[in-house]
């Protein structure tokens, strides 16, 4: 008896996005809620921040363990080699620190008083360091978890698009806060429509990029410290020099033919390896 119910335990039982996305949306969304309402300390931001992340990665644990019973086996749980984090660091690099600079030597932008490199340096390494939990908990469950399971049951770019409009879509009441409080026009309404629209591909693409990263390297490890450069890197200038529309235009416009380009023609034989 013991035998037959540890069995009928650890079978698996098919994937459903749409239970995996409720549960997820379920437990995430109201700490995503509390930072757009409540989030006005750095303190505050940070931890209404990086606990929807988290929550993503407890959210694919339930449903992987006690939902479906499939496990994380190959999720990616390898280091990857030191060229795959020297590449995601020069990304994350190129995507805000080159635009910044030229902002800089346009004269588009000067560097406050009293602001020091060292000090933007050490801002960068303590928020990378206390991002890396929370990035992995985006990248457990979106990379690790849903898009194996989205290229068992769609097309290799028809699972790839639906992973990246999943993930701009998990941000939505951020992005949703982002257009109340920026007030790009007098209507609010005009304003979250602008954003949520101009955010898209760019964020899509994005999520592309992440995707390739992870099957390329097979290692959660190394998708992890692109996401918290990628975040941290770019709040510590925001935080200290700050940026203005090149860098904007710069990041977007490099993320959107980048993740085009490896949605056409990258090389992806080690995700497709998982169909069967």
């Amino acid at each position: 008896m013991k035998a037959i119910h540890s069995n009928m335990r650890t079978t698996p039982k098919p994937f459903s996005l749409r239970i995996y996305l409720l549960i997820v949306v379920a437990i995430s969304w109201p700490f995503q809620i509390a930072y757009v309402l409540w989030a006005n300390t750095p303190f505050m931001r940070y931890a209404l921040s990086s606990l929807p992340m988290i929550m993503v990665t407890v959210a694919t644990y339930i449903a992987g363990r006690y939902i479906f019973r499939d496990g994380f086996s190959k999720a990616g749980w390898s280091w990857g080699k030191s060229k795959h984090y020297f590449a995601v660091f020069s990304l994350a690099i190129f995507l805000w620190v080159v635009p910044t600079i030229l902002e800089l030597v346009l004269g588009m932008r000067s560097i406050p008083r009293g602001v020091i490199v060292p000090e933007i340096l050490g801002n960068f390494l303590l928020r990378f360091i206390g991002t890396l939990i929370p990035a992995f908990g985006e990248e457990f469950g979106w990379r690790g978890y849903m898009l194996p399971h989205l290229i068992k049951q769609y097309s290799l770019r028809t699972a790839l698009l639906l992973q990246a409009f999943i993930w701009w879509g998990w941000h939505l009441p951020v992005l949703v806060g982002m257009g109340m409080t920026e007030k790009l026009t007098d209507n609010v309404g005009v304003s979250i429509a602008i954003v949520l629209v101009v955010s898209l591909i760019p964020g899509m693409m994005n999520a592309i990029v992440f995707a390739y990263i992870w099957t390329v390297t097979q290692s959660l490890a190394v998708v992890t410290v692109y996401h918290a450069a990628f975040d941290e890197i770019r709040d510590a200038i925001a935080s200290s020099i700050g940026f203005g529309l090149l860098v904007n235009i710069w990041q977007m416009l490099t993320l959107t033919i980048l993740g085009g380009l490896l949605l056409w023609k990258g090389n992806w034989k080690h995700l497709t390896a998982r169909k069967t």
